[in-house]
């Protein structure tokens, strides 16, 4: 069911409170062509509304004759503010902007966070935002999560359809999305819920499966058979199974970059209003699928880009893979088990 612009502007209205907006500060609203107007329109609004000083920085779209689908997660990366000072210098003089163009991985990104803006992400259908309306105790859940993850060593994640992978952590920040950027210099995105964090470099060893049923993102797919993927020192070395897993390799290859293979994030989800079914009720190009990657009690892991934990991996080819009945511990301490979250902190 759609959601009504007096529904939605009271969620905007909580949301940007939660983000400790204040009177008289600037807040920029990213548009571009392809951008959800209701989202762009009473986010403006709700900004206003609480005393904001309200700006509309539209953008022309771009990389559409790279990318191979019209997904914003299937080619990542690179902005239309690449070579755009003047839009540039705008976001990094706001408090705040809300982002619905997907800025995510790109270093212009990363500039207006360290010029001390909070960024918020807002590119899921507004149903799905409201239905996973940021709360207090999800980013409670995150933090707890993070902190677990942020003094760990290890991490081994391990499944009956044979998942047995490994790798150490230090190197890298933690990463917490709960839906809110309530500090400065803050990104997150509405909706989330989950912690994870890159493993050190070359560290990843051992065996993946997905297996049915699981999700392959950004295809917005469910896996129709097993695909074992093998990773020896930091990398995807192989990736064996039937149509999935030659779909898999050879998006992978379109990029024609070894640094796609690295791994990105591993971490777990921990939103219990989120669901893995989510997924296939949608037109694929109707959502980004956060339901997916943060429904609770899952194992996500990654590939490719490093650049949000301050790395230089900054290969466009993205996949995000949340997997369904994996175990994952932290220094040999259970944080989930076959799927279910047992550290009751965090539920």
């Amino acid at each position: 069911m759609a959601i009504s612009d007096p529904q939605f502007f009271k969620g905007w209205k909580q949301v940007l409170q939660m983000c400790n907006l204040k009177p008289g500060e600037q807040v920029t609203v990213l548009t571009s062509d392809d951008s959800n107007r209701q989202i762009a329109n009473i986010a403006k609004l709700a900004a206003s509304d609480l005393g904001a000083t309200v700006t509309e920085l539209n953008l022309a779209p771009m990389n559409g004759e790279k990318a191979i689908s019209r997904d914003k997660s299937g080619y990542i990366g690179k902005t239309p503010l690449e070579g755009n000072a003047a839009a540039l210098a705008c976001l990094k003089a706001s408090d705040m902007v809300i982002d619905t163009i997907q800025l995510l991985f790109s270093k212009e990104q990363e500039e207006v966070l360290k010029a001390g803006t909070r960024m918020l992400l807002a590119v899921e259908p507004p149903e799905v935002m409201m239905r996973l309306l940021p709360r207090p105790e999800d980013k409670r859940r995150v933090l707890v999560a993070g902190q677990r993850i942020g003094a760990a060593k290890t991490m081994r994640v391990t499944s009956a359809a044979g998942t047995d992978f490994t790798c150490a952590f230090g190197q890298y920040p933690v990463l917490t999305q709960y839906g809110l950027a309530d500090e400065p210099g803050r990104w997150d995105h509405w909706p989330s819920c989950f912690s994870a964090r890159w493993p050190n470099e070359g560290s990843a060893e051992g065996t993946i499966v997905i297996d049915e049923g699981d999700i392959l993102l950004p295809f917005k797919k469910y896996a129709r058979a097993p695909i074992t993927v093998t990773i020896e020192k930091g990398f995807i070395r192989d990736i064996k199974g039937g149509y999935d897993a030659e779909f898999m390799r050879k998006f992978m290859e379109s990029f024609n970059d070894p640094r796609a293979y690295a791994m990105a994030h591993v971490g777990w989800g921990m939103e219990t209003r989120a669901h893995w079914t989510v997924l296939g009720l949608y037109n694929p190009e109707a959502q980004l699928g956060m339901d997916a990657r943060s429904f609770a009690g899952n194992f996500l892991w990654s590939s490719g880009p490093n650049t949000e934990a301050g790395g230089d991996r900054d290969v466009p080819c993205h996949l995000d893979i949340p997997l369904r009945n994996c175990s994952v511990a932290l220094d040999g301490v259970f944080m989930t088990r076959d799927g279910e979250i047992v550290q009751d902190d965090q539920k």
